[in-house]
């Protein structure tokens, strides 16, 4: 490892640290008490480790440059940091750029195949692949008029990656979404308007119409993604 990718690596955390105070501090302290019921510091400073690890995530970082970062959190703390984290930043910005271009790559190879993959199955259940690339499933019909994109639409959903792995479900929180269907991913609003109230589908997503090759909490850039979708209801139509 160079100096200066270790210099930005040990950086790293203290960003990491600053962003989980702002933001986090409150979640932080629900982990911890939801994992001990007495006032335990020991704890809580371990939801606080589990706060900079998501931050830290989307780089992979290896062990060896762990410890770069445990460095960089030592060395603040005690005032003896001889690098200015403005001064780095850009370094950290391209790290960070490099590392989510190189999982996207990879992502998309894995996601191209699993594509092919979903779209000779949905063949055998009467399902259409549309020129987006969206994989479009009826799994229940439902009645009446197709929302059309500058409506309203209330919904469950439950979606998955191409692992299987959950990264958002409104099913799972017990409460539907509403929102206005040219306000979501294109998958969405082209895949929610083929449905009609009542009835519920699967729409498999292309990175490129869903969220591309920026990561969104758990999805990584480049990701395929799968929704299972109940169309509720259409609730309002927006005035054009």
């Amino acid at each position: 490892m160079n100096r200066t990718k270790s210099s930005t690596l040990s950086i790293l955390c203290a960003l990491a640290v600053g962003v989980a105070l702002i933001f986090a501090l409150p979640a932080v302290a629900e982990e911890a008490a939801a994992e001990t019921a007495a006032d335990d510091p020991a704890a809580t400073f371990h939801g606080l480790g589990l706060m900079i690890s998501q931050q830290l995530a989307p780089l992979g970082a290896t062990d060896a440059e762990l410890e770069q970062v445990i460095r960089g959190i030592r060395e603040g703390l005690k005032g003896e940091a001889e690098i200015n984290p403005r001064e780095i930043m850009p370094k950290v910005q391209k790290l960070a750029a490099d590392r989510a271009k190189k999982a996207g790559e990879a992502e998309r190879v894995a996601a191209n195949a699993f594509l092919a993959e979903k779209a000779e199955l949905a063949k055998t259940k009467g399902g259409v692949v549309t020129d987006s690339g969206l994989i479009y499933t009826e799994l229940a019909a439902g009645t009446g008029d197709n929302p059309k994109p500058t409506d309203r639409v209330k919904v469950h959903y439950h979606g998955t990656l191409r692992t299987g792995e959950v990264f958002d479900s409104s099913r799972e929180r017990g409460q539907p979404a509403t929102f206005g269907l040219n306000q979501v991913i294109k998958c969405w609003t082209e895949g929610v308007a083929m449905m009609k109230p009542g009835g519920k589908a699967e729409l498999v997503c292309p990175s490129d119409i869903a969220y591309g090759d920026r990561p969104a909490g758990k999805i990584p850039p480049g990701a395929a993604l799968v929704f299972e979708v109940e169309l509720i209801e259409v609730v309002t139509a927006e005035a054009n």
